[in-house]
């Protein structure tokens, strides 16, 4: 049996064919943007579409649902706006509007925000968001792959998003603009809100560029944002190591806050993301590890972690479970 899981990350399109062996690929942003790439005919090349069981994927906030969802039912692919969320290059909407014409057995995962039941009350009315679809994919790879039931997962990469789950349900997030800081993205503070205000930027413009990038001093596209805030670092950049080590200070107060209104004991914090699993040439996984391995056991999973769940989603469903971490299955 073959499942299917995408991931519609920020920088790309991740995608893990589940079979004998697990197959995992991405495409960038720029190239599906301009069209000389389909993501049918790369999965095509992979394995025989026609034995798809199921496919699960992710559409950027995923904030206009709350269930796990037949494509075929979804209206408006699942998102109230595709305004205000970071940099829109319309290489995801191919994807998504390729896949649906497809005919392939496809669902599509929610985001967490103010309408998912699963979540701690005070969460829902406390933010209107907090995390993209994606989250819930890597969220249940990591209860996978640990056997944790109650835990945090950070995903640390373009932008930052760390999850509280309790008795295998999400009970909590803190999304990237709220919280900690990625490389691009991270939290509006005052003087972002008075440039605002002002008419200088955007709030959009803004929270692209609250992450690491704004402490270095880097203005670059998203896909090339790490790779030159890492070449600063290695050059003895000051401003560099600066950013870095003031987003491992971000993201160890937001682990501990989300540490702080569990009501059950951390069994495990989980890192993922392309930061999160760094080892070179800054330890960010060990640094991190460090500061809050005093809440629980602290593991790594690979950047593949979303593409991974999703397809990972797919074969629970078609095995028959009704619920995903406390969220429905429709």
């Amino acid at each position: 049996m073959v499942f299917v899981g995408m991931d519609h990350g920020t920088t790309g399109v991740s995608f893990t064919i589940l079979k004998d062996q697990p197959v995992h690929f991405k495409i960038g942003r720029d190239e599906l943007s301009s069209g000389d790439v389909s993501s049918l005919e790369e999965i095509s090349r992979r394995v025989n579409l026609d034995s798809i069981q199921l496919m699960a994927i992710t559409y950027a906030m995923g904030d206009g649902m709350s269930k796990i969802t037949p494509i075929d039912k979804v209206k408006d692919r699942g998102i109230l706006s595709i305004e205000g969320a970071g940099k829109v290059t319309g290489g995801g909407t191919a994807v998504y509007d390729e896949i649906e014409k497809s005919g392939i057995p496809t669902v599509l995962i929610p985001g967490l925000h103010q309408d998912t039941l699963s979540m701690d009350p005070r969460f829902r009315a406390a933010f209107s968001h907090h995390a993209s679809a994606e989250k819930v994919s890597i969220c249940y790879n990591a209860h996978l792959e640990t056997g944790y039931e109650t835990f945090i997962v950070s995903d640390i990469s373009s932008n930052t998003v760390s999850i509280l789950l309790e008795n295998s349900k999400i009970r909590g997030a803190v999304d990237a603009c709220l919280g900690s800081m990625g490389i691009v993205h991270g939290p509006l503070d005052l003087k972002m809100i008075r440039d605002i205000d002002e008419g200088l930027r955007s709030a959009n413009q803004c929270f692209s560029r609250a992450g690491a990038v704004k402490v270095a001093g880097i203005d670059e596209k998203v896909v090339h944002a790490r790779d030159v805030l890492l070449e600063k670092y290695e050059d003895g950049d000051p401003n560099a190591e600066l950013a870095l080590e003031t987003m491992l200070m971000t993201i160890t107060m937001e682990i501990y806050g989300l540490a702080g209104v569990a009501h059950n004991e951390i069994e495990g914090v989980v890192l993922t993301g392309s930061v999160g699993s760094m080892q070179y040439p800054f330890d960010f996984y060990g640094a991190l590890k460090e500061n809050v391995e005093d809440i629980g056991e602290v593991v790594m999973l690979p950047p593949t972690s979303g593409s991974v769940g999703s397809a990972q989603i797919a074969k629970a469903i078609f095995e028959g479970v009704d619920d995903i971490l406390g969220i429905k299955v429709l």
